[in-house]
């Protein structure tokens, strides 16, 4: 017994020293976005807890960059990217996990392998189609937002895991409702989709915090300010030949509130939907 204690109390002691390491960022920028101009917020050995916690930071930042208009097009590209994404996914997946035909694991596999590709290795393709697509903001908001979504509307991630989560539901369900008449689309539609839906929200939830943080190709996009996103605009903070790192953190808290509201409202999905997922490989 009393061994048993002392080796779950040195996970537990393992498992908290992790979770620090994974929050001192985020505990480093609440500090900073805290701290008045009168503290260094470089010091060594760093100071977490303010001496004198001031909101200034909070509101000069609100003052500096119209972060309600960055709030809507993060949240207009996120919704539409997630969107895209249930749908495609769900559709793509179906006809890898319940239909057979030729060349069918090929296919699966050959889709898996592209999440070993890096965006980065195939953003300047990427950009000069959307280019030739006049899918870029100098030719108006909607091509702008389009140039923003299109690229991330489906991956191999989502395929994946909407096919396992096909595959865990029994087929006698399907067969039964192919009997009654029902069509393929509505067997997708009115069967699956809603027997897989804690899979949907967890696929939901990683493409919402994905295409909100996004930087690397809104930054590359973009050229027009009224259709920055909330990251391009919150480094729109830093100068040329100085940066305020007390609003450049307190741009970046409130950047992230929205992923972490989605998060909180959605956690309890995330569990099952992952379990559900991974009963069948």
């Amino acid at each position: 017994m009393i061994k048993k204690l002392f080796k779950n109390t040195g996970t537990h002691l393992f498992l908290i020293a992790v979770s620090f390491l994974s929050l001192f960022p985020f505990i480093w920028l609440i500090s900073t976005a805290l701290k008045g101009t009168d503290e260094n917020i470089f010091e060594y050995p760093p100071v977490f807890i303010p001496k004198h916690i001031t909101f200034v930071n909070f509101i000069e930042t609100w003052k500096k960059i119209p972060f309600l208009i960055y709030f809507f097009n993060s949240f207009l590209v996120a919704s539409f990217t997630v969107i895209l994404n249930l749908i495609l996914s769900s559709l793509a997946a179906y006809p890898l996990a319940r239909m057979e035909f030729k060349g069918k694991n090929f296919i699966f596999c050959l889709i898996l392998s592209t999440i070993m590709i890096p965006f980065q290795a195939i953003m300047l393709p990427v950009y000069l189609i959307v280019l030739k697509l006049h899918l870029v903001d100098s030719y108006g908001y909607t091509t702008g937002y389009l140039g923003l979504i299109l690229p991330f509307a489906v991956n191999a991630f989502g395929i994946f895991l909407m096919r396992q989560a096909f595959l865990s539901v029994p087929k006698e369900m399907e067969e039964a409702a192919f009997i009654d008449g029902c069509s393929i689309f509505n067997i997708w539609l009115k069967i699956l989709l809603p027997m897989t839906s804690p899979t949907l929200a967890v696929l939901a939830v990683f493409t919402f915090i994905g295409s909100w943080g996004e930087f690397l190709w809104p930054s590359i996009l973009l050229t027009n300010k009224a259709l920055y996103t909330l990251p391009v605009g919150v480094n729109d903070l830093q100068g040329m030949f100085s940066a305020n790192w007390r609003y450049i953190a307190a741009g970046s808290i409130i950047s992230i509130i929205p992923i972490i509201v989605f998060f909180l409202f959605m956690q309890k999905y995330i569990v099952s939907g992952q379990n559900e997922g991974a009963v069948k490989g």
